[in-house]
């Protein structure tokens, strides 16, 4: 049976007292689930944040790390410093660190390689950007990505992998993406990986909806078989709103 989890990407959002204080509220008001249950604060939290959770169902995970164990990487953060302090989860490919900081698919594999070799969970991200939806190329660019970083993996390495599919055109455009939409892409994903591994692969790795789900949506595109949960972006920063999506899964 696949894994069902709803991850909070907290993004460049909330300070110590700000995180130790949402933390605490989400752990108090976790409703009782058989879904793992995540968050990503900021990297200055992170350790103040497994304390916190210490004796909570909530994990801890990071929002990025670099592919180097050390060195003159100013500004960045290895895999060892995050199992250092209890993180052995991190969020690779996220479509901000493609748009802003210019992750190719070249870095993304190399960062995968690393985590994956230092058993961290890689959880990642993918998806299409507002062109490419409207000129039909999705499906294509999709594959693309999930090609280029993954398909060269051992199919054991699919263990310790989670999937984030990211409808970028839906995200802050004004355009909206419907359940249906998500199962589609969901469906074509699982279908893809079969086809360069297996069906078993494909019919047990994990995959996320990281397209605005909110309270009002979360039921609905929870729903569908193929989709697992979904990785949370602003409604994972109140918490009676992330506590009402965790719950609809």
């Amino acid at each position: 049976m696949r894994a069902k989890i709803v991850a909070g990407n907290w993004k460049m959002n909330k300070n110590l007292a700000e995180t130790e204080a949402l933390l605490a509220e989400l752990s108090a008001k976790l409703p009782d689930t058989n879904a793992e249950v995540m968050v990503a604060p900021t990297y200055v939290n992170l350790a103040s944040a497994v304390r916190t959770l210490e004796s909570s169902k909530i994990e801890v995970i990071a929002q990025n790390m670099h592919y180097a164990e050390s060195g003159a990487f100013t500004g960045e953060i290895s895999a060892d410093m995050l199992l250092d302090i209890g993180i052995d989860t991190a969020i690779i490919g996220h479509s901000e660190r493609r748009a802003y900081f210019g992750e190719s698919d070249e870095i993304l594999s190399k960062k995968v390689i690393t985590a994956l070799n230092k058993g961290i969970r890689v959880m990642f991200c993918f998806g299409e950007e507002l062109e490419d939806r409207k000129s039909g190329n999705h499906f294509k660019l999709v594959e693309s990505q999930l090609k280029n970083v993954l398909f060269n993996l051992e199919p054991s390495a699919w263990t310790n992998i989670v999937l984030a599919y990211e409808p970028v055109w839906a995200i802050g455009t004004g355009e909206t993406a419907s359940p249906e939409q998500a199962q589609e892409m969901h469906a074509f994903i699982r279908k893809t990986i079969s086809e360069a591994f297996d069906a078993t692969i494909a019919n047990n790795v994990t995959i996320l909806y990281g397209g605005s789900v909110k309270p009002g949506n979360a039921v609905e595109i929870f729903s569908k078989p193929d989709v697992d949960g979904g990785l949370i972006g602003g409604a994972s920063l109140v918490a009676d709103d992330f506590i009402a999506i965790i719950k609809a899964i």
